[in-house]
């Protein structure tokens, strides 16, 4: 058997060791007073990144948005891209889509799917205990999401303009409420899973789950306000000329004056798995993943980065911009909005290297690596051989990060630490679209690329 107990004498090697190099007590002195991380940046990489790029989307949106305390990237991402070819369509100087809005029926929607889940999963068999039911319970009512699941929402419920359902406290700040669903829905799920273990038919069933969801319904609309089933959308375009829009649904609304622009149903998610359990070319999808009863799965185009990143490129110099999804905060500097893989130098002041030790494959497999954001790119710069060297990514946390709220990312980052990219499918060769006519292969409800941008 392997000893692996750290003895007295052992750790005073690794003492004496420390204190024998002069430069760990440099570091120790500087690391102990400031941002370990501030310490590792590189200022020679600092001085050579510029917010400057060959190709641009023709309108730059305002303002910049954020999403504050809530896990709504994915929200703000898809809102974004969807509000530059409005905004050029209807001449306008500033304007948002009501995050809230989407937030909302996202609530009301994700509770349902889940209760539905618990009792799917009961009559299934699977026990409370198990890997599958605790998955669920864990935390069934986060904020983040994932494109098929915006795609949903948009489809059944339709857009409204931000100034026709402003922010909440609530939606700004989710904790307290997403804490009060918390904890209803994981009361409804022992309640239900009650009824399917005394017999109780598909209808009665249904009927209890109507019957919670009508108190969850009353909570959601407590905190985040019940959205009008109307509204008239009243603005001026770039010359002050003044329009009047409505009344007139959030479905048609979307149908009327965006899908024309901007329909999510033309628009592909791809994604780039690279563990060798999960090869290239094939559809996936993960159990127990979505927001909307009876909605479309989230389905998962499996491709190489280089293809990922080749697309998202020749959709920016078309003038469209990109929603993507990414693990955000590794070789990250935030304050200047610099993603790229030699932005710190942690050799320099810790004398090992921080999460390029493992593959992109391996960090998936151990942990260490999964999707934790999604943004938009809005601009490219091509090398003389036309490869992208770096992009331009227009952010939702404000603009007092970065280049007032837009980042650069390297294309070596790019290819590390993004994970999905939603392009136009006319943008994807055939081949590639075929893929989604796949039976997907499902991976278990705790897989890595289940894990839900915010």
């Amino acid at each position: 058997m392997v000893s692996s107990a750290l003895n007295l004498e052992t750790l005073q090697k690794f003492r004496i060791s420390f204190y024998a190099d002069p430069k760990n007590i440099l570091a120790q002195n500087v690391c102990t007073r400031v941002d370990p991380l501030d310490v590792c940046l590189s200022r020679k990489h600092l001085e050579e990144t510029q917010h400057v790029f060959s190709h641009k989307v023709e309108t730059e949106a305002k303002p910049i948005t954020n999403q504050k305390s809530s896990g709504r990237c994915w929200n703000f991402a898809t809102l974004n891209v969807i509000r530059i070819p409005f905004m050029k369509q209807h001449n306008l100087e500033e304007f948002e889509f009501s995050q809230a809005y989407l937030f909302f029926w996202d609530k009301i929607e994700r509770c349902n799917y889940f209760l539905t889940n618990i009792v799917k999963t009961a009559q299934a068999g699977h026990p409370l205990d198990g890997r599958l039911v605790s998955f669920l319970l864990h935390d069934p009512m986060c904020d983040g999401g994932q494109w098929d699941m915006i795609v949903n929402l948009i489809n059944k419920h339709g857009l409204m303009p931000k100034k026709c359902f402003p922010e909440s406290f609530s939606s700004e700040s989710s904790l307290q409420m997403n804490s009060v669903l918390t904890s209803k829905v994981r009361e409804y799920a022992k309640e239900l899973r009650t009824l399917v273990t005394d017999g109780a038919s598909d209808g009665d069933i249904s009927s209890h789950i109507q019957q919670r969801m009508a108190d969850i319904y009353r909570v959601v609309g407590i905190c985040l306000g019940i959205p009008p089933e109307t509204f008239v959308w009243e603005y001026y375009d770039k010359t002050k000329q003044y329009h009047s829009v409505g009344p007139l649904t959030p479905l048609d609304f979307y149908i009327k004056y965006v899908k024309p622009y901007f329909n999510v149903n033309d628009k592909v998610c791809l994604v780039s798995d690279p563990r060798p359990s999960n090869p290239y070319y094939k559809a996936y999808t993960v159990e127990c993943l979505g927001n909307v009863v009876d909605g479309r799965p989230t389905i998962y185009n499996n491709q190489p980065v280089e293809l990922l990143m080749k697309l998202a490129a020749e959709s920016i110099k078309s003038l469209q911009p990109v929603w993507f999804g990414c693990e955000v905060h590794k070789r990250f500097a935030g304050k200047q909005g610099i993603e790229d893989l030699k932005v710190h130098d942690y050799n320099l002041v810790f004398g090992v290297d921080v999460t390029l030790g493992l593959t992109k494959a391996e960090r998936l497999l151990y942990g260490e690596s999964h999707l934790t954001h999604a943004m938009i790119f809005t601009g490219v710069t091509l090398d003389a051989s036309g490869n992208p060297t770096k992009f331009c990514v227009e952010n939702s946390w404000g603009d007092e990060r970065g280049e007032k709220g837009f980042l650069v990312m390297s294309s070596d980052w790019f290819k590390e630490f993004l994970f999905e990219i939603v392009v136009d499918k006319t943008f994807v060769p055939q081949d590639v679209l075929d893929v989604f006519k796949m039976e997907p292969t499902v991976l278990p409800a705790w897989d890595p690329m289940g894990t839900l941008a915010q």
